[in-house]
């Protein structure tokens, strides 16, 4: 039996960045726009329920908070899930559950109720849905990853630009309960895009190598007449060949040893934890918590803030689909440009989010359609450049090998932002019943997560600094 090098076991499950990939990335295309599109146009489902309910400002943003903090938390268990069964498997099953819970929240006799369906469970759907399929994504695209990101990502702004004037239509016709049966029937094509889902595999003859960064375990399939020496299988556990009984002592100690690096193993084919040891990975995943705390507030409230200002409530839903139009055009050009490589990937990042901050920090003085027109356009714009490139920062922080696993760690760290954002803004906003605080702490929230995009390219410098003296020593 002739052995494989490892190469060459890498090369046959290389990225095509072709054939089957245009499947996977119409799929994430649709993906993108089921959950985060449906979770920015919810605005127009806020000033409904606000008023039916006669509530606060954050008990109604309770809603897609917990459904935003909940995708987020369950990212990691979707991730896992998907290593033990399927990315296929995982995908459907999540559509099933998001549209049955926003089909049962349409039938919600409190907020409570709304919490535990649109909230919790259709946000515990989307997760289960948007993992996976992003991690796909960047299984089958390597060279052309930032576009392929930038497409994806582009059904987001597609779908909210569709869906904001849509939901508004659907509401006036058959109330906000009617409209979301009608949205809960449009989630069940998240079934439809899991099953467009086809893995990457190699030829069953090549050899098989799983490496971790920290002790360099690896593991190989060794030859058929090679009997004195120990067999390892990373599924079915090891089987010991001894030559003679006097070895059986040595033997056992190699077996509880093999069998801890087989234990070791597995774990990290489904949950790489050796990711909170990579300081890139943690300062990244704090820019993304504090990121968070101003990514879902101004959407959510950009509608209700218009209405406050006297503009007539399709008026105030042109104003999401212009914002939608312009962050398309971000995310595909900026994708573009980031595909080129022009410049670092993550400066391109930091530049846009401090941007970004200081777009929603100028909100308040808008007051009029016209000038919330203009404040919508370059709020979708930067943001549209910001959502382009941010997963692919994290790739190349952590390889494509732990992106599955670095996706799913970055969403659970990213939660707690997600959460906590949309209340704290509807906070400010009943203390000084002016909807314009919110945007001014989303703002604030993106300069301090920009403070540590700053920090990781200081890091990266150092990184290749030290990598430039090693190679000089030798």
């Amino acid at each position: 039996m002739n052995m494989h090098s490892p190469a060459k076991a890498r090369a046959a499950v290389a990225p095509p960045d072709a054939g089957h990939g245009w499947f996977i990335l119409l799929s994430c295309f649709l993906v993108f726009g089921l959950t985060f599109g449906v979770i920015k146009a919810f605005g127009v489902f806020y000033v409904e329920i606000h008023q039916y309910f006669d509530t606060t400002a954050t008990g109604t943003s309770w809603i897609t908070s917990i459904a935003v903090a909940t995708i987020h938390v369950v990212a990691p268990v979707a991730s896992a899930l998907s290593a033990r069964y399927s990315h296929r498997s995982v995908v459907m099953m999540g559509g099933l559950i998001c549209s049955v819970a926003v089909v049962c929240g349409a039938f919600a006799r409190s907020l409570i109720e709304l919490y535990l369906t649109v909230g919790f469970l259709n946000g515990f759907g989307y997760a289960m849905t948007w993992t996976p399929t992003v991690t796909m994504l960047g299984l089958y695209f390597e060279k052309r990853r930032p576009m392929a990101n930038a497409l994806a990502s582009a059904g987001e702004c597609i779908l909210t630009f569709v869906l904001t004037p849509l939901f508004q239509l659907l509401i006036d016709s058959y109330s906000w309960r009617g409209a979301l049966l009608i949205l809960g029937g449009l989630q069940f094509n998240l079934c439809v895009c899991g099953m467009l889902l086809r893995p990457l595999k190699a030829p069953r003859d090549v050899t098989r190598e799983v490496n971790t960064a920290e002790e360099g375990l690896t593991l190989e399939l060794l030859p058929k007449d090679n009997s004195a020496q120990i067999k390892t299988s990373s599924s079915k556990g090891s089987d010991h060949v001894f030559e003679d009984a006097e070895e059986i002592p040595n033997s056992i100690k190699t077996d509880n040893r093999t069998r801890k690096s087989d234990l070791r193993i597995k774990i990290l084919k489904y949950v790489d934890y050796t990711l909170i040891s990579n300081a890139q990975f943690m300062v990244y995943s704090m820019f993304g918590f504090f990121a968070a705390l101003g990514f879902f507030a101004p959407a959510l409230f950009l509608i209700p803030y218009a209405r406050s200002k006297g503009i007539e409530e399709y008026q105030a839903a042109v104003l999401m689909s212009i914002s939608a139009a312009l962050d398309l055009f971000g995310r595909l050009f900026f994708g573009w440009v980031a595909n080129l490589r022009l410049v670092e990937t993550a400066r391109q990042l930091t530049a846009t989010v401090i941007l970004l901050g200081t777009v929603l920090l100028i909100c308040p003085v808008a007051s009029s359609f016209s000038e919330l027109a203009v404040f919508s356009a370059v709020y979708g714009l930067v943001y549209g450049a910001t959502v382009a490139v941010h997963i692919t920062v994290l790739a190349e922080i952590v390889g494509v090998n732990r992106f599955g696993s670095a996706l799913g760690f970055f969403m659970l760290i990213r939660s707690s932002g997600g959460l906590l954002g949309p209340p704290i803004a509807g906070f400010f906003i009943d203390k000084m019943h002016d909807y314009g605080t919110g945007f001014l702490m989303a703002g604030v929230s993106l300069n301090v997560s920009a403070m540590f995009l700053l920090l990781l390219l200081h890091l990266n410098r150092r990184g290749q600094g030290s990598t430039s003296k090693h190679t000089d020593m030798h």
